[in-house]
């Protein structure tokens, strides 16, 4: 079975790029030259497939790809916590499992989402994060790309994703559109 699509956008690196191995997690770094398919461009991160593998690639390193980056998050001077929690939440709809096109939201994979303020003015938000399935080998990546894309957002200074497995994740939890997306409707 081939890990893309006659949908896969086929590219060549343009320059040397870090990637992450999926599900492995590993981080490696992939020459420039290096040609393969784009199989998922969903959250502002890219699913690739590369002589067999597959690797996610950061938005940040969109240009590699020959694409443009996502933009900068902007909060207003005066973001109140309801903003940088709807923010939060937007930020943890572009986390995306590199195999499944579906956000970790419409999974039903965030258990639960607050801010607490710092003495220093900026703000620290918490994360009960779970998987489809305990052993799923995702779980490094998704909780590293969760913690990242929420420190992206001004003010938000700290990210603490924690992995929970109780309760149990089941299809249940998925939003309508994520059922459909994934055929389970």
């Amino acid at each position: 079975m081939s890990g893309f699509s006659l949908s896969s956008e086929p590219f060549t690196l343009m320059r040397d790029c870090e990637a992450v191995m999926v599900p492995q997690g590993e981080t490696v770094s992939l020459p420039a030259g290096q040609s393969g398919y784009i199989t998922q461009a969903l959250g502002g991160s890219f699913t690739v497939y590369v002589e067999g593998n597959l690797f996610r690639i950061a938005g940040k390193d969109a240009d590699a790809l020959g694409k443009e980056p996502p933009p900068p998050i902007e909060v207003p001077a005066d973001a109140t916590d309801a903003d940088v929690e709807k923010l939060a939440w937007d930020q943890l709809r572009t986390v995306f499992d590199p195999e499944i096109p579906v956000n970790v939201v419409e999974l039903g994979l965030v258990y639960d989402l607050s801010l607490e303020q710092r003495e220093d003015g900026q703000r620290k938000v918490y994360v009960k994060l779970t998987l489809t399935a305990p052993g799923c080998g995702m779980g490094d990546i998704l909780v590293d790309d969760a913690r990242t894309k929420l420190e992206m957002i001004p003010t938000i200074a700290e990210a603490d994703i924690d992995l929970v497995f109780d309760p149990p994740w089941n299809h249940s939890m998925m939003s309508e559109l994520a059922k459909l997306e994934t055929g389970m409707l």
